[in-house]
């Protein structure tokens, strides 16, 4: 027997230090070549790190949340017979093995508690690290999601503890057949806040402790916009277009022109040398909700775009960061975002600028409500526009004269398109 250290490779890009955000071992197990051993998150990318040899755990370096240099010393594994040496080519270069391979401005980690799981009319508790997070594929994570099933409370009977099918059905089979609980809760759980996570909470403290947020609220009547909308998703376009139009990409089109008249709104501010940088493209991030965390992806030179082709990058790009597949330049370079939530509803909101962005637009659930038109009750669909803009380079009136534009034109949708 032989002892082999692991060190940390040179993840590329010129990163020099890596954020640990799950360990898939600990002391004791014994891996196989190409078993998963970390995820180690930089400023471009969360990789998982496989092993290069098999063999025994002896102990791991670095706790979730710790930031380590490349070259440190990860993991010592016993194995068998003369041990192999890491090269300085394989310190220089890792080998991800995972989707989780994703080069992000906001990269990727979910963090984790200690859960337990349901067997009979039993509770027991599943023996996952609180820096742990559930392993199972993204086919496991979708029928999990489409079946109301928190996967921090199966227990995975796969490879080193994977979430199988077997293990869905185990449980919904376990759950079906546990009464209502009426015993007291206790107890607390301390959840790491590591990953992206973190950098969500960082770049969020970023924006309101030096942006000058101002919002601004607004009602709009898309009664006609739903009319068009509805028509261009009718069966008298099967053949040309596969995809169904939201609201979205027609809001898209409509803040594509309406930033050309207040380019101000389209900038980034550069709190450093204090200027302002106008962009003459709208390069639209859409702030989209994965199991990993919020991801803006970014839909390029929406100026240029028809409404089937701003919707069909929505839906790329949504999809892409949803599956953990984005690059980094589809994750980077927004000039202005859309942020919508949809069929949460709400009246209102206070959507936090996208730094070093100077406005945010969101969208509210539509739906028919009542109101006066031409002295006369009637019903309408109507929508709830909420947002925000940078006091110190965008004033008071161009941001409601930005957001007024906009509701012309989804008011009469025809103007969208001329």
């Amino acid at each position: 027997m032989s002892r082999f250290t692991f060190k940390l490779p040179d993840i590329g890009e010129g990163v020099v230090e890596g954020e640990i955000v799950a360990w898939h071992i600990k002391p004791g197990d014994t891996i196989a070549e190409d078993a998963p051993l970390v995820d180690v998150m930089t400023d471009k990318a969360t990789v998982t790190i496989p092993s290069v040899v098999d063999g025994k755990v002896l102990e791991t370096n670095g706790s979730v949340g710790e930031l380590v240099a490349v070259g440190s010393e990860l993991v010592v594994i016993e194995t068998s017979g003369d041990a192999p040496v890491q090269t300085e080519e394989q310190t220089e270069q890792a080998e991800p093995v995972s989707a989780g391979a994703i080069a992000s401005t906001s990269s990727t980690v979910a963090t984790t508690e200690v859960k337990s799981t349901t067997s009979g009319n039993s509770t027991s508790t599943v023996h996952r690290a609180v820096d742990e997070k559930p392993i199972a594929s993204p086919a496991v994570r979708r029928r999990a999601r489409e079946r109301g099933i928190d996967l921090f409370h199966v227990t995975g009977s796969g490879r080193g503890g994977r979430i199988l099918d077997a293990d869905l059905e185990s449980f919904l089979t376990a759950s079906s057949h546990s009464g209502p609980s009426r015993q007291k809760r206790t107890g607390i759980v301390e959840v790491p806040v590591v990953g992206l996570r973190r950098r969500i909470a960082e770049k969020m403290a970023q924006s309101k402790r030096t942006i000058a947020h101002f919002s601004y609220f607004e009602e709009v009547d898309i009664t006609e916009l739903e009319a068009l909308r509805q028509h261009l998703n009718s069966t008298e376009y099967p053949g040309e277009h596969e995809i169904k139009l939201t609201y979205i990409p027609f809001v898209m089109l409509a803040l594509a022109k309406a930033v050309h008249q207040f380019p101000q709104c389209n900038a980034h501010y550069d709190d450093e040398s204090q200027t302002v940088i106008r962009h003459q493209p709208l390069h639209l991030g859409i702030a989209t909700q994965t199991e990993r965390g919020l991801y803006v992806p970014v839909v390029r030179h929406v100026e240029a775009l028809d409404v089937w082709q701003a919707a069909s990058e929505v839906i790329r790009l949504a999809q892409a960061a949803r599956d953990n597949t984005a690059t980094s330049e589809e994750l980077s370079g927004s000039t202005f975002t859309l942020t919508s939530l949809g069929k949460m509803g709400g009246l209102g909101a206070t959507p936090i600028i996208n730094h070093p962005e100077v406005g945010i637009l969101g969208l509210h659930k539509a739906e028919e409500r009542a109101v006066v038109c031409d002295g006369q009750i009637v019903i309408r669909r109507m929508m709830n526009l909420s947002s925000s803009f940078d006091h110190r380079v965008v004033d008071g009136a161009d941001g409601a004269a930005l957001v007024q534009s906009v509701k012309r034109m989804l008011e009469n949708p025809a103007t969208i398109f001329v």
